[in-house]
């Protein structure tokens, strides 16, 4: 299979480690990258990547071109994964419209553009464009968000989709376009709480990142939110637990703050998070977050009672 990435930015570096280390053959272009940063985020992965059990001797070939058109050309998936900014992203769509070919799927890595929105800059093929949303470190976070759009094909959202667990994702089709797709939204209902509480002095940032990290973020990390609440209710369930705890968890519900992410708030975030941090070396903070995704993405594959 060979695999045009559209942007090597630290998404589409992902991308390319997460790719070629399946043996794919990948083809690189973003005009503000040298190709030696490209291959040293290879390398850079790499010891994560041979963890999980990829061979060097297996892994892909990393072309990476100075045209676009050289890029796309011969390309059966083409992952667009530029910059977010409105005026780069329409030319780069629009220029991908104009030289892939038209039965090759265009997905972005767009974190919050609608696929409705890529689609009409893409005139010539619209129903080939679609948002493809890893997370990051792409080479070892599993999630890809398929979202596709109004003029999109339901047959490229399926390919989609098994494009993806092919090459050894695990992707959630969202059904329907909504700001920043799924897994950012609940993500930014966690933040708002979270600044909300640092904003009234309810807790430090420290305090907080150390209740979720100590606290449900481990069971997070094994079985997501709903079924960890219907493993809470014992025999009765999830349905135990919404009605012996849906009043009070309504109250939480409505108490929830509504801050506005002003300059003083993010300046009160942003000191929090370095007095969390001051004498922590965050290349290490990194290396060892990457080890120990790899240690339980690995004790994860072998339980298989896990949905």
């Amino acid at each position: 299979m060979s695999i045009a990435i559209v942007g090597a930015g630290v998404i589409g570096r992902g991308w390319v480690a997460h790719l070629v280390a399946r043996g794919h053959d990948v083809t690189v272009y973003d005009p503000h990258t040298e190709a030696g940063v490209v291959h040293e985020a290879v390398a850079e992965a790499a010891p994560a990547l041979h963890a999980l059990g990829f061979d060097e001797a297996g892994f892909g070939r990393v072309e990476v071109v100075d045209d676009l058109a050289a890029a796309v050309a011969g390309a059966t998936w083409v992952q667009e994964s530029g910059p977010e900014t409105a005026s780069v992203k329409a030319a780069v769509m629009a220029a991908l419209d104009e030289l892939a070919d038209p039965a090759v799927p265009i997905a972005s890595s767009t974190s919050g553009i609608t696929p409705t929105e890529l689609g009409a800059l893409c005139p010539r093929a619209p129903e080939r464009v679609l948002v493809g949303h890893p997370f990051n470190p792409v080479y070892l976070v599993p999630l890809v968000e398929v979202v596709g759009g109004r003029a999109t094909s339901p047959a490229v959202v399926e390919q989609a989709l098994e494009f993806y667990r092919a090459v050894g994702k695990r992707p959630v089709h969202v059904r329907q376009e909504v700001p920043g797709h799924l897994a950012n939204r609940l993500q930014a209902a966690l933040w708002r709480e979270a600044y909300s509480l640092v904003e009234r002095g309810v807790a430090s940032v420290a305090d907080i990142d150390t209740a979720i990290a100590h606290g449900p973020g481990l069971r997070w990390a094994l079985l997501g939110p709903l079924v960890n609440q219907h493993l809470s209710g014992g025999a009765g369930g999830l349905r135990h637990i919404l009605e012996h705890l849906g009043p009070p968890t309504q109250m939480w519900m409505d108490s929830l703050g509504a801050p506005q992410l002003t300059p003083a708030l993010a300046d009160l975030l942003v000191a929090g998070v370095d007095d969390e941090l001051a004498g922590i070396d965050q290349h290490e903070l990194r290396r060892q977050r990457d080890e120990l995704l790899v240690r339980l993405l690995l004790a994860k594959s072998d339980a298989d009672a896990l949905p």
